[in-house]
């Protein structure tokens, strides 16, 4: 029978999966599954407390293929707690066998294709944009710490057998439009919440079309859409980007079958794609950029795990070079690694970018998270990231648009929202079959050889120890690094008070933010509880704390904790009493969370009761062991100051989901044998 791509590679790392399966045949979509994971990734604001996990698992050694602790977060060092967490990261590599990524290398996801990422290998990262892996023909997902601490254990990772959504590319791109153009066009058409539960598969010849560092683009802000993952196939493109970063021997080719069947079928001509732009303060508010032209500009940030890799570099200096960036505009660039800026530099690329004005910032995640760069108050602030959540870049009354490398490049130096293709330049690596990467090793810019030997530079990438040697490591604490609360046990009836009442489309980002204040706390949940819904209700915490943490319920409307993987957004909430979180939809990754720190996420079973309960209003759920135990429905009796009344709660949990808040929480259950 023939397969997608994304279901070739799953069925080749099913452990185990519901009876009744035959391998060579679909598996069932929404079935349980668990898989084999041969690779990991953590990043340093998710990593600590991942490995703090890991270590009351209590293996010697991860049981891995490869597993890589990134430093890209938590870089802005203005006192010890972050360079605290980056000794602990590095001691905890040498101890248990991973690479270990310093600070400057670059950006995990950026990183990783370059030096680690393989065609049909599984990769699970505690950051959200993990599936950026499916560019190179991985199916990489993103999750939260302790999961990947599972990981690295050697359990297995759990999921529900998703949708395969394939997205058919026909024509080319048109200079001055980017690969970015593509995912804003695919968010216009199926929202920040439409790839929930789903794979997203991209074929066609518009595939071949696009280099690596571009498909990366696409299948990074897949997230954006909640997808699983997303994944592009691996064919001569993907040879010759691994031949260039000296890894020929990595390369497989990898495709679905002819006539592979796929949930539905979105089609783009590329030819016909125009450059595109993401509306404050959501990925899939999507304008034409020509429709925003009349937009003044204050600031450009190229960068991030999205759109940072040589080749967007690249189109950037194209449109720059030999020009100024517009007055009362700052711009900044971060090159996505170490490797980048290296062949950045000797591309002649950095020096184009310096003399056009814009200030080369730190090869890590920086302004993408708030940490650093800033847009000014009110400002319009063009970036070429993957989230533009009101507050996110540090200034909560800025305008943040989304956009491509080649919008961007062009916006910078007229000082409005411009639409490149409207420009006059010469883009060397522009050709009517697509964009050429320098990465190829065909542009006169670099030779294969040069390239070659900034990729296997590996000076700030540290290769793990032997166990004899790792055997003696002394792991390194610092003040600000605390074990993981545990979780409070499963309960038959809770009669608690709603502490908060919140709206649709809540991001982790909302739940738990990031930026220079909170994220020096990423390894202390005392402390970094204390922001906790911060930015819904600021006295959130205090009213906790005022019924001692005793406990309370939170209520949320659709797409419920979209955004970053980062656990934090549960484990906050778990410490300050949080039982159950009841909304009328959530978004994948906290969805898990919540259930691994054994905090029960309800669904509505109808959503008009969302409306019918207020902050303040205590609710009863009773029978909790029952409905967890036989995966019933959950009794919900509202009390208000205007009378009582009884509601639904959906459970649509897995067995093992279920079984692991019986257990309270995902620790719990793994110390206890569970798989």
């Amino acid at each position: 029978m023939s397969l997608t791509l994304a279901e070739k590679i799953i069925q080749k790392h099913i452990v185990s999966a519901a009876s009744g399966f035959v391998p060579g045949t679909p598996v069932k979509r929404g079935d349980d599954i668990a898989i084999r994971i041969d690779q990991t990734l953590t990043q340093d604001a998710t990593g600590t407390m991942a490995y703090l996990q890991f270590e009351t698992i209590g293996v010697p050694r991860v049981k891995t293929e490869v597993s890589v602790s990134y430093v890209d977060h938590n870089t802005l060092q203005t006192d010890f707690k972050n360079h605290d967490d980056h000794r602990y990261l590095q001691s905890v590599a040498a101890k248990y066998g991973l690479y270990y990524s310093r600070p400057g290398n670059g950006v995990c996801h950026q990183v990783h294709i370059e030096h680690f990422g393989k065609p049909g290998k599984t990769l699970l990262g505690s950051d959200s944009h993990t599936p950026t892996g499916g560019g190179i023909g991985m199916i990489a997902i993103g999750a939260g710490g302790i999961d990947v601490a599972v990981a690295m254990g050697g359990g297995a990772f759990h999921l529900a057998m998703p949708k395969i959504f394939g997205v058919k590319l026909t024509g080319t791109l048109k200079k001055g439009v980017g690969a970015k153009d593509i995912i804003l066009e695919v968010l216009r058409r199926e929202t920040v919440k439409g790839g929930v539960g789903a794979i997203y598969e991209y074929f066609g010849e518009g595939v071949e079309s696009l280099t690596v560092p571009q498909r990366a683009t696409v299948t990074n802000m897949g997230a954006e859409l909640g997808a699983t993952t997303s994944v592009f196939p691996s064919d001569a493109t993907t040879k010759k980007f691994l031949e260039s970063m000296g890894r020929a021997a990595d390369w497989t080719e990898l495709k679905a079958d002819e006539g592979a069947v796929y949930d539905k079928i979105i089609e783009i001509n590329l030819s016909e794609l125009s450059a595109l732009a993401a509306c404050p303060n959501s990925p899939d508010a999507v304008k034409k950029v020509a429709e925003l032209s009349q937009t003044k500009v204050t600031q450009v940030a190229i960068g991030s795990c999205t759109n940072s890799s040589l080749d967007d570099l690249a189109a950037v200096a194209a449109i720059v070079k030999g020009k100024h960036i517009a007055p009362g505009v700052e711009a900044g660039i971060a090159p996505g690694s170490r490797t980048t800026l290296l062949m950045a530099d000797k591309a002649g690329i950095l020096g184009d970018l310096i003399r056009a004005g814009f200030r080369i910032l730190e090869s890590a995640c920086g302004p993408c998270i708030g940490m650093g760069f800033a847009p000014n108050s009110e400002g319009v602030s063009l970036r070429t990231f993957n989230r533009n959540f009101k507050g996110r870049s540090g200034t909560a009354d800025a305008g943040i648009y989304l956009v491509s490398p080649e919008t961007a490049a062009a916006s910078a130096i007229t000082g409005y929202i411009t639409d490149a293709s409207t420009l006059d330049y010469e883009d060397p690596s522009y050709t009517s079959s697509g964009r050429v990467s320098l990465l190829d090793g065909t542009s006169d810019r670099l030779s294969s050889e040069e390239i070659r030997m900034d990729a296997q530079d590996e000076g700030l990438l540290i290769a793990p120890l032997d166990p004899t040697e790792a055997a003696k490591v002394e792991i390194v604490r610092g003040p600000n690094i605390k074990a993981c609360p545990p979780c409070k046990s499963c309960e038959d009836n809770l009669k608690l008070p709603v502490l908060l009442k919140a709206g649709n489309n809540v991001s982790t980002d909302d739940i738990m933010p990031a930026g220079t204040k909170v994220l020096p706390f990423r390894s202390n949940i005392p402390e970094i509880s204390k922001f906790t819904y911060e930015r819904l209700d600021s006295e959130f915490y205090n009213k906790a704390a005022a019924i001692n943490m005793s406990g309370c319920f939170v209520i949320g409307g659709e797409n419920f904790g979209q955004g970053s993987s980062r656990e934090h957004a549960a484990l906050g909430p778990m410490y300050l009493g949080v039982r159950a979180v009841i909304t009328k939809s959530f978004a994948r990754i906290h969805k898990a969370n919540l259930i691994n720190y054994g905090i029960i996420p309800v669904t509505f079973e109808d959503p008009a009761d969302y409306d019918k309960i207020s902050d303040g209003d205590t609710l009863e759920i009773t029978g909790i062991f029952e409905s967890l135990k036989k995966a019933l429905p959950f009794n919900i009796c509202v009390h208000t100051k205007n009378g009582d009344f009884n509601i639904k709660g959906v459970n649509d949990m897995a067995e093992r989901s279920r079984n692991i808040l019986l257990a309270g929480g995902l620790a719990s259950y793994t110390k206890a044998g569970g798989q």
